[in-house]
């Protein structure tokens, strides 16, 4: 593989790990983002293992489990890609099989997709409770949709976009962004839906070098308790401590941590209706990584439909960015890291 094949695939976000790291460690880092693992745009990607992401109507009880109602996206597009760009959206009526009713089918929500100067950059977009101006940005396309058979189930294809119709950004060493915003503006059911971003706008095609990321997520947990779901927060070498939080967990189970230097730290999650914080310091091993968090069920009572929100801040207050295809691929714990043992 040559060097500029190399950049390509780990384009996204290699400016700021070059900026701090050593050539040694940034090696390390290009050969595992080059084992190809970088080329799939699902939303939830298959190593989050995450069934659906969820948005309630306005008038949805808290309680059902989503504390606000946009959920924002953001779809990052590499420099080198010249071809067209789709956002698809599976399943994105209220009123089938993979939603939540509440009593009658009366949700809406509208899904809008944003390119242009402030899309990305405006940091209203980018906060865990959306205000003022996060719709920033240029609209490029947005559709509602209620309950409606025509779209149970399918995709819905919203493009063809330019790349260069998204905001350009330096942060992640020469690309675009995109993004997405489902808002529930009507009614009190929940809407389970899925993305892919995709080269073609009547299949899945994965934009090689593409990836997507959020602030907030919002999403259900599987039924079954053998199943484990992953969110993956990378953490720069400015992170001393974070600070992750999590809603309306309902007491299902527990949150372990894994990464490079922790086997596995176990934290409580919130009960109904209420917010649960857990802050933990930073590893040195750890910096300039991804985190794994894992969802762990309770075996009984079965919770079912669980729909939970959760957001990881730094020391400083700063949301930290969930990229649904973690940077360096999953993050294993090492049992010998520089000659020393971790316990």
């Amino acid at each position: 593989m040559t060097t500029l094949e190399i950049k390509n695939i780990v384009k996204f976000d290699l400016s700021f790990i070059i900026h701090h790291m050593a050539k040694r460690s940034l090696l390390l880092i290009l050969l595992v983002c080059s084992s190809g693992i970088l080329l799939a745009q699902p939303v939830p990607a298959e190593v989050e293992n995450i069934p659906q992401l969820m948005t309630f109507g306005p008038k949805a009880e808290k309680s059902w489990g989503d504390d606000l109602y946009p959920q924002i996206f953001f779809f990052f597009v590499p420099e080198n890609y010249k071809g067209s760009v789709f956002i698809r959206v599976f399943d994105p009526d209220t009123g089938g099989q993979m939603d939540e009713i509440d009593g009658l089918w009366d949700t809406k929500c509208t899904f809008s997709v944003y390119g242009g100067n402030g899309a990305y950059s405006n940091p209203e977009a980018r906060e865990t409770e959306p205000k003022g101006n996060y719709r920033s940005g240029n609209l490029l396309a947005s559709k509602t949709f209620a309950a409606d058979p025509r779209y149970d189930m399918k995709w819905y294809t919203f493009g063809p976009f330019n790349p260069t119709e998204g905001e350009h950004t330096d942060e992640f060493s020469g690309g675009y962004i995109f993004k997405v915003i489902c808002e529930g503006i009507a009614g009190d059911d929940g809407n389970a839906y899925r993305y892919f971003m995709s080269t073609s706008g009547k299949e899945n095609k994965p934009i090689e070098g593409g990836n997507a990321f959020a602030y907030r997520y919002c999403f259900r947990l599987f039924d079954d308790p053998k199943e484990v779901s992953h969110i993956y927060p990378f953490i720069d070498d400015r992170v001393i401590s974070v600070r992750m939080s999590n809603f309306d967990w309902d007491d299902d189970g527990v949150i372990r941590v894994v990464s490079v230097g922790r086997q596995g730290q176990i934290f409580q999650v919130s009960g109904d209706n209420e917010w649960k914080s857990a802050e933990f310091k930073i590893l040195p091993e750890e910096k300039n990584t991804s985190l794994d968090f894992q969802f762990i069920k309770r075996r009984s009572p079965i919770v079912k439909d669980n729909n939970v929100v959760i957001n990881v801040k730094n020391q400083y207050g700063e949301n930290l960015r969930f990229f649904t295809v973690p940077i360096g691929g999953v993050p294993k714990y090492k049992y010998s890291i520089s000659g020393s043992k971790k316990e």
